[in-house]
């Protein structure tokens, strides 16, 4: 996957066309992202008393939801970017923005 997690992304395609963010985390089973302020849902949860930190609060959460990795671009001065690939001659592989060349 091209996209990994502390990227900042824009959301290329969906309800949250136009969004920008930074990535939270990365699913690679499933192939989706959790971008930070993007896809919010809500959540109903049930007020429960175990755990070792006590009781947690019941109610409402809004939380991110995840997005297809297909539907977030890397951003790069404001512009969405493609990822290419480039192999030094130490054989490390580097990650290279397709719009200006410059190293990720």
């Amino acid at each position: 996957m091209k996209i990994k997690k502390g990227d900042d992304v824009i959301v290329i395609a969906g309800k949250d066309k136009g969004a920008t963010g930074k990535v939270i985390a990365v699913d690679l089973k499933r192939d989706r992202v959790i971008v930070e302020g993007v896809n919010l849902v809500k959540r109903h949860t049930r007020e429960t008393n175990q755990g070792p930190r006590g009781a947690k609060e019941g109610g409402i959460v809004t939380k991110e939801g995840g997005v297809h990795v297909s539907n977030v671009a890397l951003v790069e001065d404001g512009k969405a970017t493609r990822v290419g690939y480039r192999i030094d001659d130490d054989g490390t592989k580097v990650r290279v923005s397709r719009r200006t060349g410059k190293d990720i």
